[in-house]
């Protein structure tokens, strides 16, 4: 609820200041060192930097913190890709586990897979629908 102007006058909010994106999402590992290769090798990420037992990689605007954690959960993490089936077919030759094929979906045809703490992560069309 804004305050308003101290002066007396009507104030009104637009949008400076609210988010524009996400900017980076963080995923916990059960080895980070092991998840780090994972995101590095099979999905081309680069480590930028590492603090306090969390590593930090980028590829393009995509920025992911890999930190300590011992449940694996579905990540709710939406990697933008140009092709979900050639990815599919990537990391099916390089052994990853799927949980779901590609498919069609209100946000463009996606497909899921376990990293190497058996956590959810999809893959979304980047040109999708959304």
């Amino acid at each position: 609820m804004p305050l308003g102007d101290p002066c007396g006058g009507e104030f009104r909010y637009t949008d400076e200041g609210l988010p524009s994106c996400v900017s980076a999402v963080s995923v916990r590992c059960r080895d980070v060192r092991e998840s780090e290769g994972f995101y590095c090798d099979l999905l081309g990420f680069e480590t930028v930097a590492e603090e306090g037992g969390a590593v930090f990689m980028r590829r393009g605007d995509a920025v992911l913190i890999l930190v300590r954690g011992d449940v694996p959960y579905d990540t709710g993490l939406y990697l933008g890709v140009d092709n979900p089936y050639d990815l599919h077919r990537r990391l099916i030759d390089e052994g990853v586990v799927f949980v779901r094929d590609p498919m069609n979906s209100p946000i463009g045809v996606y497909t899921s897979f376990r990293d190497p703490s058996g956590n959810t992560v999809h893959a979304v069309d980047s040109r999708g629908r959304l």
